[in-house]
């Protein structure tokens, strides 16, 4: 873990899987908790940590991209992943961890 943080591409990768994590609980959990028990403090939560998440991750994706000095192609797929659910968890897969194991 602690190795992750040594590198841009792993420390995009840490914050890849944590943005990804954060939007799943505010699609799969604290939505259906607004919309079907009436607790929207739940999306107030989830969606400020994924807020957050979400911009330390385009903060991560320009850092990494500048370092590595990754083509427009790579850029755009990460940015993509980053607004589909599940997204950043294929990007990780496909694009990041065979970079970052490159390294």
């Amino acid at each position: 873990m602690s190795r992750l943080l040594h590198t841009p591409v792993g420390r995009l990768r840490l914050v890849a899987l944590a943005e990804g994590t954060s939007f799943l609980v505010l699609l799969g959990i604290a939505m259906p908790l607004k919309y079907l028990a009436g607790r929207p403090e739940a999306v107030r939560i989830a969606g400020m940590a994924h807020g957050i998440l979400f911009l330390l991750y385009l903060a991560a994706v320009a850092q990494a991209a500048l370092g590595c000095r990754w083509p427009r192609k790579t850029v755009a797929l990460l940015l993509v992943a980053s607004v589909l659910p599940g997204g950043p968890f294929y990007a990780d897969a496909r694009l990041l961890r065979p970079a970052d194991e490159g390294a």
